[in-house]
This record gives C-alpha cells, sequence and structure tokens, in this order.
C-alpha cells in the first residue's frame, strides 16, 4: 500500500487537521483527496473563481436577479460558491455528526464596524447549508454577533485576526454565547478562531524595516508561530471549546512547527503542493518554543508586544490594528467590490 502523503497523514495521524484555502471546485476537489475536513473561503477567493472561471459558474449566474442592490447581489452570487462547496463537503460533515466538513461564507468586509447589518448577513448565510462556518471579522463590533451567534446555534469563524488578544476574546465570546445556547436548551454553534500568521508576518516586516529595528528575517518568520503557539496555550490552559485555526501561511514550516496541537490549519494549493513533496518532516513540534531571543528581539517592535501579549489590545482596538485594515481593505477592494462589479448575463 501506498505511503500516505503528508497531508493525509496529518488529518488521520495527528490532532491536527486541515481545511482547504481555495474556491474553485476542482481545487477543492484534489484537496479533499488528500483528507482536507474543511473549505476556507473569501471575498479574494471568491471573485478570484468567479471571475476567473466563468465557465463553471453560467448557470448560478443566471439565477442571480439585476434587479438585487449590488451588496445582495455579490451576497447572491458568494451563495453560489460556498453552496457548491458545502454540497461537496455535505457527507464528511454528516458522517462525522457536525465535528468536521464546515465551509465559510464571509460577510461584506465594508460593515466590519456594523452590527446589525453583519448579524442579518449571519442569518442569512445560515440558511444556506446546514456545513457553514459564518466569517466574521474579529473586530469589537463582530464580537457582539458572534455571541449572539452562537447562542442561537449558527457556527462561525471568526477571521480578520492576527494577535493573542483578538483570538483569546473569540474564545471567550465563543463560551459566553455557548453558555447562553445551553441554558435555552440548544446546541451552541461551533467556533474557528483564525490566525492570519503569515499576514502578521508581512506586517511585522515592514514595520522592522521602517523603524530599522535590530530583528533578523528569521525573527519576523517566526513572529506569527510565536502569537499562534502562546494563543494555544492559553486556549488549552482556558479551557475553550473554540478552536484556533492558522491561516494565510507563508511556507510550509507555519504548518510543520505547529503540527501536533489540536488546531486546523487553513492550507492554499500552492503550500498543498509544497507538503506533498517528499521529505516533509512528520513530527509533533507544538511544544517546541521559540527562541527566547528571537522574542527579545521581536518585543522591541511595538506592534508585536500588541501581538504577542495578552492584554496587547483591547477589543476597540482591533479594528485599527494595522493588519486588519489592510486586509480588510484588500477584501473589499480586490474581493467583494469585484464581485458586485460582475456583469450578469
Amino acid at each position: 500500500m501506498a505511503q500516505a502523503s503528508y497531508l493525509q497523514w496529518l488529518a488521520r495521524e495527528t490532532p491536527t487537521t486541515w481545511w482547504h484555502d481555495s474556491a474553485d471546485p476542482d481545487e477543492l476537489r484534489r484537496g479533499l483527496e488528500h483528507a482536507a475536513t474543511g473549505v476556507t473561503t473569501n471575498p479574494l477567493l471568491t471573485a478570484r473563481t468567479l471571475r476567473g472561471r466563468p465557465e463553471i459558474w453560467t448557470d448560478a449566474l443566471r439565477t442571480v436577479s439585476k434587479d438585487l442592490p449590488s451588496e445582495r447581489r455579490a451576497e447572491e452570487l458568494m451563495s453560489h460558491v460556498v453552496k457548491r462547496a458545502a454540497a461537496m463537503l455535505a457527507p464528511q460533515y454528516e458522517s462525522t455528526k457536525g465535528r468536521l466538513g464546515y465551509v465559510c461564507g464571509q460577510v461584506n468586509p465594508g460593515r466590519a464596524a456594523d452590527r446589525e447589518a453583519m448579524a442579518a448577513m449571519a442569518r442569512r448565510y445560515h440558511s444556506w447549508a446546514p456545513n457553514i462556518a459564518v466569517k466574521l471579522p474579529a473586530t469589537a463590533a463582530a464580537l457582539d454577533v458572534l455571541e449572539d451567534c452562537v447562542a442561537d446555534g449558527i457556527t462561525i469563524t471568526a477571521t480578520v485576526s492576527f494577535t493573542v488578544p483578538q483570538v483569546l476574546a473569540i474564545g471567550e465570546r465563543h463560551r459566553k454565547g455557548a453558555l447562553r445556547a445551553r441554558a435555552a436548551g440548544k446546541t451552541p454553534g461551533r467556533c474557528f478562531a483564525v490566525l492570519m500568521v503569515g499576514r502578521l508576518d508581512d506586517y511585522l516586516r515592514d514595520v522592522a524595516h521602517d523603524r530599522k529595528a535590530a530583528v533578523e528575517e528569521s525573527d519576523i518568520r517566526q513572529a506569527g508561530l510565536a502569537v499562534a503557539k502562546r494563543s494555544y496555550s492559553l486556549f488549552k490552559e482556558r479551557g475553550y471549546e473554540a478552536v484556533i485555526l492558522p491561516a494565510a501561511l507563508r511556507g510550509i514550516y507555519h504548518m510543520t512547527e505547529l503540527v501536533g496541537a489540536e488546531m486546523v490549519m487553513s492550507t492554499a494549493p500552492n503550500i498543498q503542493a509544497q507538503l506533498l513533496e517528499p521529505g516533509v518532516p512528520r513530527e509533533f513540534r507544538i511544544d517546541r518554543p521559540i527562541a527566547p531571543d528571537a522574542i527579545q528581539r521581536l518585543m522591541t517592535i511595538p506592534e508585536f508586544v500588541k501581538a504577542y501579549e495578552p492584554h496587547g489590545m483591547a477589543p476597540e482596538d482591533f479594528i485599527t490594528y494595522g493588519p486588519t485594515q489592510r486586509t480588510l481593505a484588500q477584501f473589499l477592494d480586490a474581493g467583494w467590490a469585484l464581485i458586485e462589479g460582475i456583469k450578469l448575463p
């Protein structure tokens, strides 16, 4: 019998599982062959498949009314992408009784401070399929929506999140929502707490260059890992039920150095391809600490301190954090706005 691929080994032999990070159905099929247990989509990825693979979506486009307001039209277009992925994952969701097989659908990134709009979108998305994990940004406003949704049995993926304070806030609000659900005799929604480790590294690299900080590139490459390892330790210590979901991987090291944790790794096709090459180490490394001297150098950058210290930011600061603004802008300008601009047949 042929040896299982690294990704198959990861999902089957370790506590660490992985989600496929792409909205393209053909790419998802390949991911499922290697034991993907869920799907990450976002406005950027959705726009990419709708605009880049029109032959797949022609029939879906014909069902969307041209008379809808642009925001609702984009939502309808996104629903076709998300629902197709949800159908592909439905057997896994059903066979595991809702433990695996989730698909993300992200609310309009331009609404990151609008509680009412995000709540309404979350409820509409939840109606698309039972295995939808509604994606909300980790802002103060969205944390309120997250708690209410979990209390109503809606599963949430909290995204646009880069820091220990953000994931701790996500874990805490999920806990509160779950307690409310159980008190009302309901099954609480699940929660996945995203850590965009590569986007944090990208941002800190720019900050370090601008400040002429005394850090090495090797330090920057460990920043997101340091945040993920500290977050995981605190999650275990506090007993949060939410699951940490590292994303925006910039190399296989972002996965291999976290293996052994009860995490879900969001993995894009280019990283999947690298992980399928021979020689990837099959070891549990979650308990290997980041070198103290690297942490010491990184701590000279105030923006790393905000990300690494549990009280580095208050929830009302999350929306103003540099990577948050960068990512929301990209998801809006290079994602949602492009979906709104798609010409219907």
